[in-house]
């Protein structure tokens, strides 16, 4: 025989060691290869679709901004106009081109459509790709970009609206229907891009928006110095216009998406964890089954280092299949994602684009060195023990249990427990909850390193007290296996424990968060009918005439006008909502759903508006209640006071709300965007709704109950969070599956010890018992201890991950149906597994399952 010190020996010993392995238990590899993989293709599907989605709306943006250094925004919606000349006759610019952007309400469409108004002659020097290309010969019709009837739309927008050139496309102007016509094509929008552009005069004129701007592009001359230049104008216009970059939109966009992109990275190092426990289960039952052969390879000559490196890299095989099939699969989930659904990730965040998947090598490499990572980490308890044990103990039968006694220590499980506790109540770094995921992992990992601790006395103590009340024959062979082996005991324990608490901390935390949105809606819609003239966008306005119409229809006792803009805080951050609505200011409660503290009045500076903010405000802004701020309302800067603080589950980047009579008197704007009325008793929802439609701009109207509003709005809750539902069940799945693997492994390896028990006279059906017993103990006790540690998870989850990422607060929530549902499958699994795999495991002779200790 050559010796095992040749390379080619060696080789061949490792061959056949991994070959003979998984030939003997594919199921339970193939188990943890999935588990890997399904963390790597959620990880990575999730950076293809966003650096996809991102990249193509950075690369539509620009081609807005075209070639401008500096662009000059309102600070609350629109600009005025009168800033524009001054601009243009500045020495330090070259070129000022005016702009006027709407989101255009389209009849029976549920998404408006993107409308640019531009001076053409202008634009040229700095916007060229926004300059239409009129599809007709006609010499007459080469002016239509100056027409006050002619709009251009992008091939996308043209796909879309399904109409062709000179043909007309109907838009919503209030509560009237604008009809413009299709005189051309944008061909330098971005493929997917849904935009349409017109000139800027015509669409101020058509659309009622005289005098206003949306943002004036700026080119500056040759050796200004742009950031010097950006810092002056900025604070000439302080109040009156933001100054911000290209980049800056860019900015805003990452940090709309970043919070919702790494929960869902989170949601894919959760598989991963369960990957690496299912890895670490597969590799500790192999080590401790093949203990002997171990062993006996130590004595003929294998190394320790030789061992550890066998063991390590069988582990790390698991993890490079899971991690090449992950990748596979991240790029047709992503390809097959954006296909079908775009690159809003479920929230929204990049609008008017078609991303297509692009293969990304780094990232790529960095998906596959986690998931052989984690497999690799997940083996290496194991591997290290059976690299120190002693030959000769460990050719003894009987010595399994020994092998991973170094997991009963409880120190390390206690240290990690107490430095998740302490995470927990540190703040936020880089507006990311990185802290709050820290402890949930450290929870995890002490939760389910001090079983094998919990494990030894809990069964001690039940065999002590079998033996003192006399329980039956089967009940004390079982209690005292498990009291004697805990080791062996604690990693089944662990796969219940740690697919449970995953699957109880996530479905607290869904259905907190679902049960918290749908109290908030019963609180924000306590009219008995609301009425809109466009779901989308901001050009379907309810002028004064509308609302006098609409408050005197027979039947509404009241009627509250609402209406929402936008005000720019911050270049780097997105836009902060501004709601003005009538609000009690002796009692704000009745129309807000404030939070605890704001519910006490607080005296108002004579000289302050009352104003009450969002909780994200508060995380984003630093405000308190009772702190002078000042907001950009009307073109100038408004002293304001913080009145209070309410809950608001819709806008995660801030929202103000302030009383509709200081704000019609800060702006002299009349319109409003939604009315909220309440019917007289005895009138009926129905009745009143085919009043409405009788008024003249009746049919333009769009009509809804709260009922109605609450079911949309969970739908897009629950679609939202497909995604985490999703990976709720897969996780249960493959818990399930680790469970029933870890059983019949478990149950396999223990031929000889029901040999034994059948040569002394126990027949088959007890021995059955036995096991299943123990399953249900085992599976009973995990499920319990899952539940504690599940429920802690779940309190970071509400309490510090949530309102560290998305700035807002909900309440307490248990699915006790659904957690009771899941507790009896996986008993029933864990009990029917033990039974099944029991079953072949006494089937053969008994003396030849126990021949090793003749």
């Amino acid at each position: 025989m050559a010796s095992l010190d040749h390379p080619a020996s060696l080789h061949q010993l490792r061959r056949w060691l991994l070959a003979g392995e998984w030939r003997a238990h594919p199921v339970r590899s193939l188990v943890a290869i999935t588990a890997i993989a399904l963390g790597v293709a959620l990880g990575f599907a999730i950076h293809l679709i966003n650096a996809a989605a991102f990249n193509e709306f950075s690369a539509a943006v620009k081609s807005l901004s075209g070639q401008a250094d500096l662009q000059v925004r309102g600070t609350q919606t629109w600009l005025d106009e009168a800033l524009y000349p001054a601009l243009a006759m500045h020495a330090a610019v070259a070129v000022a081109s005016p702009v006027l952007e709407l989101n255009a309400a389209l009849p029976g469409q549920d998404q408006p459509l993107k409308i640019l108004g531009i001076d053409v002659f202008r634009a040229a020097s700095v916007t060229p790709d926004l300059i239409g290309k009129a599809d007709s010969s006609d010499e007459n019709q080469s002016f239509d970009m100056l027409a006050d009837d002619a709009i251009f739309l992008s091939p996308a927008a043209l796909q879309w609206l399904q109409v062709g050139p000179g043909e007309p496309v109907q838009f919503r102007t209030g509560t009237r229907t604008n009809t413009l016509r299709v005189a051309g094509s944008l061909q330098g929008a971005r493929a997917g891009q849904r935009i349409a552009v017109m000139d800027i005069g015509a669409l101020q004129w058509r659309f009622g928006h005289i005098g206003q701007l949306s943002r004036i592009d700026l080119k500056l001359k040759t050796g200004v110095n742009r950031e010097t230049f950006k810092q002056q104008l900025a604070r000439q216009l302080q109040g009156q216009a933001l100054v911000t970059e290209t980049r800056d939109q860019e900015t805003r966009t990452a940090n709309m998406s970043r919070a919702y992109r790494v929960n869902l990275n989170v949601l894919a190092l959760v598989a991963l964890f369960t990957g690496a426990f299912l890895v670490f289960s597969t590799q500790a039952q192999s080590v401790i089954r093949r203990r002997s052969q171990l062993a006996l390879l130590r004595v003929v000559g294998v190394t320790r280092r030789q061992l550890l490196l066998q063991l390590l890299a069988e582990g790390g095989i698991l993890g490079m299949l899971g991690s090449l099939l992950g990748l596979a699969g991240g790029y047709a989930a992503a390809a097959t994602a954006l296909h079908f659904f775009g690159g809003d990730l479920g929230g929204g965040y990049f609008p008017g684009v078609q991303p297509s998947v692009h293969f990304a090598p780094v990232a790529a490499l960095v998906f596959f060195l986690l998931g052989a990572g984690v497999a690799v980490l997940g083996s290496a308890s194991p591997a290290w023990e059976a690299a120190r044990a002693q030959p000769a103990q460990a050719l003894k039968p009987g010595s399994e249990d020994v092998a991973l006694a170094r997991l009963a220590r409880p120190w390390p499980a206690l240290a990690c427990l107490v430095s998740g506790a302490v995470f927990t109540q540190l703040p936020p770094l880089f507006n990311l909850p990185v802290f709050g995921y820290l402890a949930v992992a450290l929870l995890l990992i002490g939760g389910i390193a001090l079983m094998p601790r919990l494990t030894a006395l809990l069964f001690s103590f039940l065999s002590e007290l079998a033996e003192k009340i006399g329980a039956g024959a089967l009940a004390t062979l079982s209690l005292a296996r498990l009291a004697n082996a805990p080791n062996q005991a604690s990693i089944a324990l662990g796969g219940v424990l740690s697919s449970f608490s995953l699957m109880v901390a996530m479905a607290i935390m869904v259905a907190s968060f679902r049960i918290s949105v749908d109290d908030w809606l019963l609180q924000v819609l306590p009219a008995d009918l609301y009425v809109q003239a466009a779901a989308a966008g901001n050009t379907a306005m309810l002028d004064q005439d509308a609302q006098a119409a609409i408050a005197a229809v027979p039947g509404i006792v009241r009627a509250d006008f609402l209406r929402i803009t936008q005000l720019s805080l911050d270049p780097s951050r997105p836009t902060v909502a501004l709601i003005a609505r009538p609000i009690d200011f002796a009692d704000p409660g009745r129309s807000l759903p404030l939070v605890e503290g704001s519910l006490s009045a607080v005296p108002i500076a004579p000289d302050a508006i009352p104003v009450w903010i969002s909780e994200a405000m508060v995380d984003l802004y630093g405000y308190q209640t009772g702190q002078r701020i000042r907001l950009p309302v009307g073109g100038r800067l408004q002293d304001c006071m913080v009145a209070g603080i309410w809950r608001d589950y819709v806008r995660q980047f801030g929202a103000i709300q302030m009383r509709l009579a200081d704000y019609r008197r800060l702006t002299g704007d009349r319109q409003a965007d939604d009315a909220a009325l309440w019917l007289e008793t005895n009138a009926s929802a129905t009745d009143v709704v085919d009043r409405l439609k009788q008024l003249p701009f009746g049919a333009a109207l769009e009509y809804a109950q709260p009922g109605e509003i609450r079911t949309q709005s969970l739908a897009i809750f629950d679609r939202s969070f497909a995604v985490t539902y999703l990976l709720e069940a897969v996780a249960v799945l493959i818990g399930l599956f680790g469970v029933a693997t870890t059983f019949s492994g478990q149950t396999l390896a223990r031929a000889r010890e029901f040999g034994m028990l059948r040569h002394i006279g126990v027949t088959r059906r007890q021995v059955l018992g036995i096991l299943a017993i123990e399953g249900s103990l085992l599976t009973g006790i995990g499920i319990v201890a899952g539940f504690v540690l599940g429920f802690a998870i779940s309190l970071i989850l509400v309490f510090v991950v949530n309102p560290q990422s998305f700035h807002w607060s909900m309440q307490l929530h248990l699915p006790w149906t659904l957690l009771a549902i899941v507790a009896a499958v996986l008993l029933a699994s864990a009990a029917l597994t033990a039974v099944a795999a029991g079953s072949y495991a006494v089937s053969g002779n008994a003396i030849r399952a126990v021949r090793e200790d003749w």
